[in-house]
C-alpha cells in the first residue's frame, strides 16, 4: 500500500473521528433528539414526533451523556426545573429508560387527586374544561376524553385530557421527597407516571436529562402511510415541524 493511500486513509479515520467527537459533544452538553413512541404526552405530544431536548437547562449528570457514565453521583452547574416544564429522565426503576412527562410537583410538595382534579398543597389547581370530546390514542386504543386547560400556581398553562369513560378520581397524598419531583403524562389515563410509586414514582433530580424544547419532525407512524407517497401529505404532520413545545 503506497504512502499515498495510508494518508488518505488517516485523513478519512481523523475526520470521522472530529465528526464523533463533536456529535457526542452536542448530544452529551447542548441538544439531544428524541423519538416519542408512546401516546401518554397527548395531545401535547403525539406519537412519532422528533423533539429536540437542551441538556444545560438543568445543568449536567452522568445521565447527560451516553450510557450514563458513573463519574459523579451529583449534578454540575445545577438548575432547578420549573412547574409545567416538560422533562425527559431516566425512569428510576432502572435508571436506563428515557421517560417525557410534565412536572407538576416540586420537592416538599403535597400532590393529591380529588374527585379527578389535581391538588397542590390542599389547592387545587385552576382548570377549565374547553372540549367535551376529543379521541385520544391509548397505546392500540382510542379513548373519548374531556380536554382541560389547567394553570399550575406558577401561571404555566397546557391542555390535559381525561378518560370521558372513568377518570382517576381520589388518590392518597403524595409526598415529594427534598431533591426530588412529581411528573404526569398530559394524557391523565393513560400514562405510567409519577402516580405509579413502584415503576416510576418520585424522580430524582440526578434523574433529568433534558428540557424539551422543539419538536423538529413529525410523521404518524401509527397510520403507515409512509411508503405511500401519495398519502405523504397524510402521514407527515407539517403543521408539527419546528413547532415549539409547552
Amino acid at each position: 500500500m503506497s504512502k499515498k493511500i495510508i494518508n488518505v486513509i488517516i485523513d478519512n479515520v481523523k475526520t470521522i473521528l472530529g465528526a464523533l467527537i463533536i456529535a457526542l459533544i452536542i448530544r452529551s452538553l447542548i441538544f439531544q433528539p428524541f423519538y416519542i413512541p408512546s401516546s401518554s404526552m397527548e395531545p401535547t405530544l403525539l406519537i412519532g414526533d422528533r423533539i429536540f431536548v437542551s441538556k444545560y437547562t438543568y445543568g449536567y449528570s452522568k445521565h447527560s451523556f451516553p450510557f450514563s457514565p458513573n463519574f459523579f453521583d451529583e449534578r454540575i452547574q445545577y438548575k432547578a426545573p420549573n412547574r409545567g416544564d416538560l422533562v425527559v429522565f431516566k425512569t428510576p426503576a432502572d435508571n436506563r429508560t428515557d421517560y417525557i412527562k410534565r412536572l407538576i410537583g416540586l420537592p416538599g410538595d403535597e400532590i393529591q387527586f380529588v374527585e379527578g382534579e389535581i391538588l397542590i398543597n390542599n389547592e387545587k389547581i385552576k382548570r377549565k374544561k374547553i372540549k367535551n370530546i376529543q379521541t385520544i390514542r391509548c397505546g392500540k386504543n382510542l379513548l373519548e376524553t374531556n380536554v382541560f386547560e389547567e394553570e399550575l400556581p406558577n401561571g404555566v398553562k397546557y391542555v390535559a385530557v381525561y378518560n370521558k369513560a372513568g377518570t382517576l378520581q381520589n388518590t392518597k397524598k403524595f409526598s415529594v421527597p427534598y431533591n426530588h419531583f412529581f411528573l404526569l403524562g398530559d394524557n391523565r389515563d393513560c400514562s405510567k407516571d409519577s402516580r405509579y410509586l413502584e415503576s416510576v414514582g418520585y424522580v430524582s433530580f440526578v434523574n433529568l436529562v433534558g428540557k424539551a424544547q422543539i419538536i423538529f419532525f413529525s410523521n404518524d407512524t401509527i397510520k403507515n402511510r409512509l411508503l405511500k407517497f401519495w398519502n405523504l401529505n397524510e402521514s407527515f404532520r407539517f403543521d408539527r415541524l419546528f413547532k415549539n413545545i409547552k
